[in-house]
């Protein structure tokens, strides 16, 4: 968090108990935001936190004002007590946007609010705006590189769906045995063959443990959104051009997506809605906001341009 407090404020947000017992969230806001004007809040993904100062910087440039929630159990959230990025059902997380989205608008003095969302935040974030009780107060979603469907062959995914239902009520922290690929971690980070500073004790270079508990509410959430998603307000969905899954050279993974397969996000991305509109972006990594600096300055260029199209910007 020191390296963030300079830019940024940090609120703790308390929750109700779960079962794991205290939770909180953690609300974070730029120190360069004004008030009464429309805003963005920011939601991670999975083995993440906030840390993209620029993505803040640039939203503020533009006029607007720039919030951040790290979820329950992530980043600055996270607890001794608890497990690392768990979770049973995709839903828990309303808690915290309920209580961040009131937040912002009662700060903007009712103005916009936009959503902008990375991965599995997507995921959540694409449920909220189905489901979400505050849902309506929201404007606008952007996407980053959405968890749509879980990027497995299509016999293992099956199995896992199969495991990942039955497996947890015996053993509710079970772990599946495959990491996050390492080559994306370092890909990013400062220390290794990228140009980004963050806490790797929050985002580690080999992800934290997976449990099956969560890839079965991942896979619930998906299902619905798969199938029944019905988000009002419009959506900017971005991705890589391409995926990566095994046999990479680092000249691949620095400038593809490979954590997800971005065939799913144009075959579920169109679906989410009744107004989606989709980027793709050549040599975008997972995290598009993270990429080279052309790549995401063009991927900001023309979010912007969309804010304008959809009048999200008054």
């Amino acid at each position: 968090m020191e390296s963030l407090k300079q830019y940024c404020n940090f609120e703790e947000i308390p929750l109700k108990d779960d079962y794991e017992g205290k939770v909180i969230a953690t609300f974070i806001s730029s120190k360069n935001n004004v008030g009464n004007r429309p805003s963005i809040l920011y939601v991670h993904g999975f083995v993440d936190f906030f840390f993209h100062i620029h993505l803040m910087d640039a939203f503020n440039e533009k006029g607007y004002d720039f919030y951040a929630l790290d979820l329950r159990k992530y980043g600055h959230s996270l607890l001794s007590h608890q497990h690392p990025n768990y979770c049973k059902n995709i839903e828990e997380y309303f808690e915290e946007l309920d209580i961040s989205i009131n937040k912002v608008k009662a700060l903007s003095g009712n103005h916009k609010l936009m959503l902008i969302a990375h991965s599995t935040g997507g995921l959540t974030t694409s449920l909220y705006l189905n489901k979400g009780k505050e849902k309506d107060k929201v404007n606008g979603l952007m996407l980053n590189s959405p968890f749509l469907d879980l990027n497995l062959p299509k016999k293992q995914k099956k199995f896992v769906r199969v495991v990942a239902k039955i497996l947890p009520a015996m053993l509710p922290y079970a772990v599946v045995l495959r990491d996050l690929p390492k080559a994306y971690g370092r890909s990013l980070h400062k220390d290794h063959d990228g140009e980004w500073d963050y806490n790797l004790a929050y985002k580690p270079l080999n992800g934290f443990p997976t449990f099956f508990a969560w890839i079965g509410a991942v896979v619930k959430a998906q299902k619905y959104i798969q199938s029944k998603s019905t988000i009002q307000q419009p959506v900017f969905l971005m991705h890589s051009k391409r995926s990566l899954e095994q046999g990479f050279s680092k000249e691949d993974f620095d400038k593809s997506d490979i954590v997800l397969n971005v065939n799913h996000m144009r075959k579920y991305g169109p679906t989410l809605g009744k107004d989606v509109v989709l980027l793709e972006l050549d040599g975008a990594l997972h995290d598009v906001f993270l990429s080279k600096q052309p790549i995401r300055e063009k991927a900001m260029q023309e979010m912007f341009r969309w804010l304008e199209s959809k009048q999200l910007y008054q």
